[in-house]
């Protein structure tokens, strides 16, 4: 087919949820992507921070295809190899004593949510159930999830909402400490807002609400769906600031591109959940957690991790350097290669130039350009980006 006939195909039979771009992808390479027609983009959305090691990562592939070939899934009342070998890197790495495994970012702050619940009741407190969120934030697509959400686009016409969720402005520790009541079991954020715009926290912020929870008997959750698997330049976002959080969720990146997340837990807040109290189909098959296991040899051992630290100090300071260039650019903010380029305008026109000259990024809140390229990304891939933003903002002006 063409891609006018897929495209045309596609909007016949597909659930109208997204506004797509005119282009099908057919293959990739790394931090390039090909349509159709052969044409080339460099790629800075990644799946919107999902394919960290860049498109046909070899090492997946194989790795992936081996399994393919030896068992792809069984139900989780029994052990496999795969996941327990993930389980027990994803320990060895981070603050957590313990892994729940299912499909998706939402699932896994859905899980995060219910053990929350469940531990404070465990713990003698039934009557705390409610969890602070803030404003701006984004957890998921399920009624929980989007309740949590900070947005309120999100939840516009699947009203009623369920009860449980209070919503605070993201970085006012001040208002957090004021929506706390005996009912509040939790306080759950992203600590580095995504889809809310690139919104950094603070400083001392994180800090403060960690002080917070412990002072009120509360769990910190962070909800690391975007931030985590190297994308800040640190394995996890909470490594930038000198503090664990209770609970933390992963997804996105953790397969590059296979469906699973993850909730991450302390031992004493982790038993909470016992046989029969949570559970997923294909949570942690032997298959995905191959893939993942491969992600966590290459951010690991491979200097991933290092590299998109270096490249995101570049990437900013080449972003700097076009803001004292164009009027139109009101902030750069960031961390790793999660950078936001704040505009003074509509930032769609910017995103379509930049496609029809081969780049893709992303637009986020309208006038946030979000860049999320695989973290292999390499200088002259920048350097060709911001050159062509040069162009299109000084056209723009």
């Amino acid at each position: 087919m063409t891609s006018k006939e897929t495209i045309q195909k596609a909007d016949r039979v597909i659930a109208a949820t997204y506004s797509r771009f005119p282009v099908v992808f057919t293959e990739g390479k790394g931090c390039t992507l090909k349509d159709a027609e052969g044409h080339s983009y460099k790629d800075f959305v990644a799946g919107i921070a999902v394919c960290n090691l860049g498109h046909a990562h070899e090492g997946i592939a194989k790795a992936v295809s081996d399994q393919m070939s030896r068992l792809v899934h069984v139900s989780n009342l029994y052990y496999t190899e795969p996941q327990t070998e993930l389980a027990e890197r994803l320990v060895e790495n981070s603050f957590a004593d313990r892994v729940f495994f299912c499909n998706s970012g939402a699932e896994a702050n859905e899980a995060a949510i219910k053990l929350a619940r469940k531990c404070l009741k465990d713990r003698g407190f039934p009557q705390r159930f409610r969890i602070i969120t803030m404003e701006g934030s984004f957890h998921g697509r399920t009624m929980a999830t989007l309740t949590a959400t900070g947005q309120a686009k999100i939840k516009k016409g699947f009203d009623p909402l369920l009860d449980g969720f209070d919503i605070v402005p993201f970085n006012d520790l001040k208002a957090v400490r004021e929506a706390i009541t005996p009912n509040t079991c939790a306080v759950m954020l992203e600590p580095i807002q995504g889809e809310g715009g690139v919104q950094c926290p603070a400083s001392g912020y994180l800090e403060g609400l960690r002080d917070l929870c412990d002072k009120e008997g509360l769990l910190l959750m962070f909800d690391e769906v975007q931030t985590g698997m190297g994308r800040t330049g640190k394995l996890f976002a909470y490594e930038h600031f000198g503090l664990t959080p209770d609970i933390m969720t992963l997804a996105k990146a953790i397969a590059n591109g296979l469906p699973m997340g993850a909730m991450l837990a302390k031992e004493e807040v982790a038993r909470a959940f016992t046989p029969g109290s949570h559970a997923s189909t294909f949570g942690g098959t032997p298959l995905v957690a191959t893939a993942a296991l491969s992600v966590m040899k290459a951010l690991l051992d491979e200097g991933v991790v290092e590299h998109c630290q270096e490249m995101g100090q570049y990437f900013r300071s080449k972003l700097l350097g076009l803001k004292s260039k164009h009027s139109v650019i009101r902030d750069v903010r960031g961390e790793g290669l999660l950078i936001g380029l704040d505009l003074a305008c509509n930032g769609s026109d910017i995103v379509n130039g930049c496609m029809e000259r081969g780049f893709l990024i992303n637009c986020t809140q309208e006038h946030i350009l979000r860049f999320i390229p695989p973290l292999i990304v390499e200088k002259e891939d920048i350097d060709g980006l911001v050159e062509c933003l040069d162009i299109l903002f000084q056209n723009s002006e």
